[in-house]
């Protein structure tokens, strides 16, 4: 395993670097400012289409797909130091370079599994930036954990399907530009495989019956960084049957194939995150005096500062081992590393923000510094793509049949 970065990383790693400091960080307040002048909170801010713009200019475009007939051709790699950059600043910089959950997903899918029609109607516009996207698959009556459990119905009828269910933390579906949702549900309840009983259909947003009843918040904030979360409703809502995205049956594979890529992202994301954490928790406690000197002199933050160091370092590691291993023997053959690093990285840098909260003190858990808001988001992170306990659980069982 050779973890050194070729010259093509190098070269975006510098241009990414320049594009967050000269664009991206002085955005940030620009960014509060503007969302607070909105008639929607959902609304995007001006800067933000700004900062597409330039990224777009500088080929700073669709870096997390591999296939290059569509995006930056990069190995996940290739694209991880990338990923980790743009995580230091969550809410801008992933929807800058286009490549934001929950659209990068979407796209993924769309590459592998969309038909010619659903990938010129859909797929492209999307890889231009032009539109967003959802992905329904949550629901709150059932543990959405075990997505065997999904209700949402999707009904064949002569040359249509008729979508009925309620799903909830809906990514995306607040942003007045999503246009389409990818809806995970039932078209073979009573199937044997339970595996084979749920497909993957595509509904425009705009289809009668498609009822977006209210934003979900995340430890009451609203959550920009993915256009925001919703509970949606379908209610007889009829789409074309051309919309079904690949078979009846596949719905759970097609979930599979999304969710890898999806959680090895995060973790890239999530190690930026972690790095802005322990950045302001050093110049804080530098810049800090309590009990007569500076707090940098307390041997408890050095410790938290030590501490956070070396867990970053050792979660950068397994997470790039995940993405070569992702690069050379795909992704079935890294799915003990994927479990892995959606255990360790959100617990992780979980912490190392709590003590980047507390090294802040009262400034921390404020709106005037972004430390909350990212704590919020990691905290997600240890839900989102499956609990915690869901990989455990599969990570043990894979562990103890070595020995049974």
């Amino acid at each position: 395993m050779d973890f050194a970065f070729d010259a093509r990383t190098e070269e975006l790693r510098g241009k990414l670097l320049a594009f967050m400091d000269e664009h991206v960080y002085p955005a940030e307040k620009i960014a509060e400012e503007q969302r607070a002048e909105l008639a929607s909170p959902w609304d995007t801010p001006a800067i933000v289409e700004e900062l597409k713009a330039e990224a777009r200019r500088q080929g700073l475009w669709n870096l997390f797909l591999p296939d290059s007939e569509y995006g930056a051709g990069l190995t996940n790699l290739q694209y991880a130091p990338l990923a980790e950059i743009t995580g230091r600043s969550p809410h801008l910089a992933p929807t800058a370079l286009n490549c934001a959950a929950p659209d990068t997903g979407n796209m993924e899918v769309l590459t592998q599994f969309g038909s010619d029609e659903q990938k010129k109607q859909w797929l492209e516009p999307l890889l231009a930036g032009e539109i967003r996207s959802a992905f329904a698959m949550t629901e709150p009556e059932v543990a959405s954990s075990d997505a065997t459990n999904i209700r949402t119905r999707i009904d064949r009828d002569g040359d249509e399907y008729v979508v009925n269910g309620r799903k909830w933390y809906i990514s995306g579906a607040m942003n007045p530009d999503c246009k389409i949702l990818i809806v995970m549900g039932k078209t073979d309840p009573d199937g044997e495989d339970i595996r084979r009983q749920q497909s993957m259909i595509l509904v425009p947003s705009d289809t009668p019956g498609v009822q977006i009843r209210r934003a979900m918040q995340v430890y009451g904030y609203e959550d920009h960084s993915h256009g925001g979360h919703a509970e949606v409703v379908f209610d007889d809502v009829r789409v074309p049957a051309a919309n079904l995205i690949g078979e009846e049956g596949g719905g759970f594979a097609i979930a599979q194939a999304r969710l890898g890529p999806g959680r090895i992202h995060h973790c890239m994301r999530l190690i930026g995150m972690a790095e802005r954490g322990i950045e302001l928790m050093c110049r804080r406690a530098v810049s800090r005096t309590a009990f007569g000197k500076p707090i940098a002199q307390q041997g408890v933050v050095q410790n938290w500062i030590a501490d956070a160091r070396v867990s970053v370092e050792q979660l950068r590691l397994l997470v790039l081992k995940t993405a070569w291993l992702m690069d050379t023997v795909g992704n079935r053959g890294a799915h003990t590393e994927i479990q892995a690093i959606k255990i360790a990285t959100p617990r992780t840098v979980v912490d190392i923000l709590d003590k980047a909260v507390q090294a802040h003190g009262a400034g921390g858990v404020s709106q005037d510094f972004p430390l909350a808001e990212l704590w919020a988001s990691a905290r997600t992170l240890k839900l989102a793509d499956g609990p915690d306990e869901v990989h455990q659980r599969s990570l043990a069982r894979r562990e103890l049949k070595k020995y049974m």
